[in-house]
């Protein structure tokens, strides 16, 4: 099976790219799907601070650390490549990669590549998908909407977005579902992944001594987004050739 590059980000903070990063590794986790990560957040690494064992902090501006990412793409044992993309760099991170030669590559069979793009609420996320939409055109589209603090995301007009999803092939949508603050808040706290929250371990593997009504939001939170996953053919499309059948999430 040829390589996937999952690329998650947007050009505006405050989306919760990384809280989809780190539920995206859980289910390639869950469905025994081999990835790694780099998280472009250099150099403090939010990610790698859930996911240390599998998480490489780069900083994305540099072709050194891009030649770490792309490089090393055939030659690693991961299907799926995770590129959580500092807030504000994903414009001028997919426009690197363009002049790397990556997208040629694309569409040339080498790789397969899909775009996590996290929304905002408002209209003007509609200028930044027409920004980010032709670097997609070989690859997959997955439009975002992730519900923090209960927002309230602009329903789209159907001419619209029509004119702005055109460019691209295959658009996805996903609607990620709001997790309790006080869960929310829990995970954080301990500083693990939500499946390892869910099976009240620690980082270290011992027990977690965690709240088993938190516990059980978590779980049936990330069931739910694990769901939104299958429904939109997330490992389908990044690796249409193999898809492991297990469908655990915890």
């Amino acid at each position: 099976m040829k390589p996937a590059v999952l690329m998650i980000g947007a050009d505006k903070g405050g989306v919760g790219k990384t809280t989809i990063s780190r539920t995206v590794l859980d289910y390639l986790r869950a469905k025994s799907m081999p990835s790694r990560a780099f998280d472009a957040e250099s150099p403090r690494g939010t990610l790698k601070r859930f996911h240390p064992a599998v998480t490489e902090v780069v900083d994305i501006t540099q072709t050194g650390d891009q030649m770490k990412i792309l490089d090393t793409l055939t030659g690693s044992d991961s299907r799926v490549t995770l590129i959580d993309i500092r807030a504000g760099l994903l414009s001028s991170t997919l426009k690197a990669f363009q002049d790397s030669g990556f997208f040629d590559a694309v569409r040339a069979g080498e790789f397969n590549f899909g775009l996590f793009h996290i929304l905002g609420p408002s209209v003007a996320s509609l200028d930044e998908i027409s920004e980010v939409m032709p670097y997609a055109e070989s690859g997959t589209y997955f439009a975002v909407k992730n519900f923090i603090n209960e927002t309230s995301f602009f329903d789209w007009d159907p001419a619209v977005k029509a004119k702005y999803f055109e460019r691209s092939k295959d658009t996805t949508e996903i609607s990620i579902p709001k997790l309790t603050e006080m869960a929310c808040e829990a995970v954080e706290l301990a500083g693990v992944p939500f499946s390892t929250f869910i099976s009240n371990k620690n980082a270290q593997g011992g027990p977690g001594n965690y709240s088993l009504v938190l516990r059980g939001y978590v779980r049936t939170w990330l069931m739910q987004v694990a769901a939104e996953y299958e429904r939109a053919g997330v490992l389908k499309k990044l690796s249409p050739a193999e898809t492991p059948v297990n469908t655990s999430v915890s």
